[in-house]
């Protein structure tokens, strides 16, 4: 009996310190997230969260797995950016006016990394570290920057939805863009303020005008050059016939003579005479 319990004891014993060694979770603080390295599993597929059981068996063997510890903690960007409405300078110079058609905007982003991204960014980004992760959530954030900024001087092309873009501070379109453009990011807040706003009204005007005055001025040059390629037409086509005309009267000289006659200038008794000198010699 005392065997049985000593054995008993023994493996109890043996069975919480493999229970202890091959707990997964019991390595990640709060708030983390964990990342199982093994030697003879490599990177483990599944992220060990807080408030989730992970067992793995190929802990226990010594110096085989490692985990390393991420925070993925909201990443805050502000940016500031500089521009004018489209053909601004051009719009103002033609209006004869000292408007002023730039913008400038304010904005600040904030995201986090999906955790179920990490494997990948482990695994394609060699984000090792925790310092690897902050340094890729650094250049993530620029990029996602200029996706915003590019997103923004082409919808200012649209002076009615920019407008309406600067006067809420943030458009819900736009951050569904950041997502699908960027799927290792969640939570995502965008907000734009307008620190310097053009005079749309203005603009929208001026821009009228000038749309006006080259349709106008197309019209123009359209009708001027028909009428010029008319007359090229018309001239190219009498060269070709005074062509025809000189390369007939020089295989046929006669033929001057009976022009002469049918226009009045000579005679028919003159080119009788001419054609008896011309018989005699």
């Amino acid at each position: 009996m005392k065997k049985f319990f000593l054995t008993l004891f023994i493996l109890l014993f043996l069975g919480g310190i493999a229970f202890f060694f091959g707990w997964a979770q019991l390595a990640v603080p709060p708030g983390a997230y964990g990342v199982i390295r093994s030697k003879t599993h490599g990177i483990d597929p599944r992220v060990i969260r807080e408030g989730e059981f992970r067992w793995v068996w190929y802990k226990l063997i010594p110096t085989n797995a490692k985990i390393t510890i991420y925070r993925l903690d909201r990443k805050d960007h502000p940016f500031i950016y500089r521009s004018t409405l489209q053909s601004g300078a051009a719009l103002a110079a033609f209006a004869g006016i000292p408007a002023d058609f730039s913008y400038e905007i304010k904005g600040s982003l904030s995201f986090s990394i999906r955790p179920d991204a990490l494997i990948t960014l482990i695994s394609e980004k060699e984000t090792g570290t925790q310092e690897d992760l902050t340094a890729f959530e650094e250049a993530l954030a620029g990029e996602i920057e200029a996706f915003v900024l590019r997103s923004v001087s082409s919808g200012a092309e649209d002076t009615g939805n920019f407008e309406k873009l600067l006067s809420a501070g943030s458009s819900e379109d736009l951050i569904r863009d950041i997502e699908r453009r960027f799927p290792a990011v969640e939570n995502v807040s965008c907000r734009i303020d307008a620190a310097k706003s053009p005079d749309f009204a203005l603009y929208r005007s001026v821009r009228g005008l000038y749309e006006d005055f080259l349709a106008r001025q197309k019209e123009y040059l359209s009708a001027e050059l028909n009428e010029k390629a008319g007359n090229r037409i018309e001239t190219q086509l009498h060269f070709d016939e005074l062509e025809r005309y000189g390369e007939l009267l020089t295989k046929y000289p006669i033929l001057v003579q009976y022009l002469a006659l049918e226009n009045g200038l000579i005679t028919a008794q003159d080119l009788i005479q001419r054609g008896e000198k011309t018989g005699e010699r």
